[in-house]
């Protein structure tokens, strides 16, 4: 598991660096978010009224706000912001680790180099969440027309943990894939099939290291709905700058240890010539 938290030690060691690229995906991310639809489901768990309609748990899982036209426009901004951002934060971390020089110069011929890829991969992981907050809405819908309260609380949280667990196992399949076409150069399918090899040995820690974090994460959301609405999109910002960074930057730390890399940034041995 220690391997795993060395995302967070390269988070903290060098926040200034890495901070700017998180600011805009977590602020729109934050805007994507439903608050009236997260407040009502809040609201109706702690009071025993979960018998929402199916939109209403869909907009308050989804980040595709569907309630207003600047909530669409949010939600397309928020995904733009991701691509974007994340492609200049891995290119110029794998630099930092690879070669152990912290800087934005020479980042362009890697930012186009990896761009394409990383708006594939946020499109599969746009398109794999919002499945999930389909049928996650689905379920819940049905479980919520059962009149035992208590089974409907049981089965709440149950479809919760494992259709959150199924969502993450899936995202495992492409996480690697990224930082293994920036250090190999390797084609799409044999990027792919090369990571996912890596990524079996580490595929079960990453998944409890975030079915913790996310469900940890609902329930800060959830918690903070009770507060007015600007108090609930700042501790969404600072939730999402916190998860955005792990989230990529745990791509190539993980990347880095099982693939059994030096990192330039920890032993800089390029200090000797």
């Amino acid at each position: 598991m220690r391997k795993l938290f060395d995302g967070w030690t390269y988070i903290f060691k060098n926040l200034w660096f890495v901070l700017p690229f998180a600011v805009m995906p977590a602020v729109f991310l934050a805007l994507s978010l439903d608050f009236s639809a997260i407040d009502k489901l809040v609201y109706g768990f702690f009071t025993g009224k979960l018998d929402l309609d199916f939109v209403d748990y869909f907009r308050a899982w989804s980040f595709l706000r569907i309630d207003s036209i600047l909530g669409a426009i949010y939600s397309v901004v928020a995904f733009a912001c991701i691509v974007v951002f994340t492609a200049l934060m891995l290119t110029f971390v794998e630099k930092h680790m690879r070669i152990g020089k912290r800087s934005l110069s020479g980042g362009y011929a890697g930012f186009v180099n990896i761009l394409l890829p990383v708006l594939l991969v946020a499109f599969v992981y746009t398109c794999l969440y919002e499945l999930w907050a389909v049928i996650l809405s689905a379920l819940l819908f049905v479980v919520s027309r059962i009149q035992a309260t208590a089974l409907v609380y049981i089965l709440f949280i149950a479809v919760f943990l494992l259709l959150t667990y199924a969502l993450l196992y899936c995202v495992t399949a492409f996480y690697l894939w990224l930082p293994c076409r920036q250090m190999t150069g390797f084609g799409l399918y044999h990027a792919f099939v090369y990571s996912y090899r890596l990524m079996t040995n580490v595929r079960w820690q990453l998944i409890l290291s975030y079915l913790l974090s996310i469900t940890a994460g609902f329930l800060l959301i959830g918690g903070f709905a009770f507060l007015p609405e600007p108090v609930f999109r700042i501790v969404a910002v600072l939730l999402f700058i916190l998860l955005y960074l792990s989230f990529c930057i745990r791509m190539e730390t993980t990347y880095f240890a099982t693939d059994k890399l030096d990192r330039e940034d920890l032993i800089h041995s390029y200090r000797g010539y």
